[in-house]
C-alpha cells in the first residue's frame, strides 16, 4: 500500500488538513476560471482599441491559435480548450466575416480545413503583438519571475495530465 494511500485512510472525513488541501484545490480551479475570462477581456479590450467591431475575443484567440497552420475543427478541439459547438459556430461566423478560408478536404468530403485570411492573419499578429508586450513586462516588474512561469506551467500540466487520466481510466 504506497504511504500517500494508508495515509488518507489514517485520516478521518473531518480531517482539517483535508478541508485546507479542498479550500486551495477550489480556490485554484476559480482562478483557472477567472484567468481565463480575464484573458479574453484583455483580448477584446486590444480588440476595441483597434476598432475591430466584427469579431470577439474567443474568435481572436482562436485566429492566433490557428495561426499559419491548416486545420479541421477537431484538430482545434483538440490543439485548445474550445467546445465543439462553440468552434464551428465562431469558425461559421468567422468565414462570413472574411476572417478564415474554409474548403472541404479532398479526402474526406465530410472534413473541412480552414486557415487565416490576410484579415484573419492581422488578427493573429494583433494578439501576437498583444502577448509579446505582456512577456516583455511580466518578468520586469515582478508580476512572476521565469522560474515561477516555468514551475506554475508543470503544476499545470501534471493537473491537466491527472484531470485526463480520470476520464480515460474513470478514477
Amino acid at each position: 500500500m504506497s504511504i500517500a494511500r494508508s495515509a488518507k485512510m489514517a485520516r478521518s472525513d473531518n480531517d482539517p488538513l483535508d478541508s485546507t488541501v479542498k479550500s486551495a484545490y477550489l480556490e485554484a480551479l476559480t482562478q483557472i476560471e477567472r484567468l481565463h475570462r480575464q484573458l479574453l477581456d484583455v483580448i477584446k479590450d486590444e480588440l476595441d482599441r483597434t476598432g475591430l467591431a466584427d469579431i470577439n475575443s474567443v474568435q481572436a484567440l482562436l485566429l492566433f491559435n490557428i495561426g499559419e497552420a491548416e486545420l479541421t475543427a477537431g484538430e482545434l478541439r483538440t490543439r485548445g480548450h474550445y467546445l465543439g459547438s462553440n468552434v464551428s459556430y465562431n469558425l461559421k461566423k468567422m468565414v462570413e466575416t472574411g476572417y478564415i478560408h474554409h474548403q472541404r478536404s479532398d479526402l474526406d468530403r465530410r472534413s473541412v480545413r480552414v486557415r487565416l485570411t490576410d484579415k484573419g492573419r492581422q488578427v493573429s499578429a494583433l494578439v501576437d503583438k498583444l502577448y509579446h508586450r505582456h512577456i516583455s513586462t511580466i518578468v520586469e516588474i515582478g508580476v512572476a519571475s521565469m522560474e515561477e512561469i516555468q514551475a506554475m506551467n508543470g503544476v499545470l500540466r501534471r493537473l491537466e495530465r491527472f484531470w485526463s487520466d480520470q476520464i480515460r481510466f474513470r478514477l
